[in-house]
């Protein structure tokens, strides 16, 4: 079985005033995320939102300026993608959704071997959560034109690991 993860789209880096903006690539991709949303809603299959969700003084803010912190609106998924009743969303606080999660617990009591990750930041939380996902023996699909990143070249980067060096399969 194989089910999508809809990962960090979240008004902090969606949204124009959001404390970690993406930038104008946020517009292309939402409508792209939407999309495969979509599909696999109407096909019945599982889909799990993964969202930045950290505490007041978490350690990433070291890296990068505070963002999506627990009850601040800016960790809750846009509504354009809201989640429906029965689909999960999981919070997480390190880019990988598989660190301090129970992601894997999730897919596994679902019987759920394969996954597709589309969202944002394609560097960042979508590669680290592939190489965990390919570690944990995952397969893994990326569709090239549902990720973003701020960074065209670290994205274009990150989808080449993400295929030559994980096995991803990108469509």
């Amino acid at each position: 079985m194989k089910a999508l993860l809809v990962i960090d789209m979240v008004v902090d880096f969606i949204n124009p005033d959001g404390a970690l903006y993406i930038g104008p690539v946020a517009e292309k991709v939402v409508p792209r995320v939407k999309s495969r949303l979509e599909e696999y809603r109407s096909n019945g299959s599982p889909v799990i939102f993964v969202c930045d969700s950290h505490i007041s003084d978490d350690v990433e803010f070291n890296l990068f300026p505070p963002h999506s912190v627990a009850g601040s609106g800016g960790d809750e998924i846009i509504s354009e993608l809201a989640p429906r009743p029965g689909e999960r969303v999981i919070e997480k606080r390190r880019f990988s959704a598989f660190v301090g999660t129970d992601l894997d617990l999730t897919l596994r009591d679902k019987g759920i071997q394969e996954i597709e990750l589309a969202g944002v930041v394609t560097n960042i939380c979508i590669l680290y959560t592939a190489a965990m996902a390919r570690m944990y023996g995952y397969k893994v699909y990326v569709p090239v034109n549902a990720v973003a990143s701020f960074d065209e070249e670290a994205h274009n980067f990150a989808l080449k690991e993400m295929e030559k060096t994980l096995g991803v399969t990108m469509i």
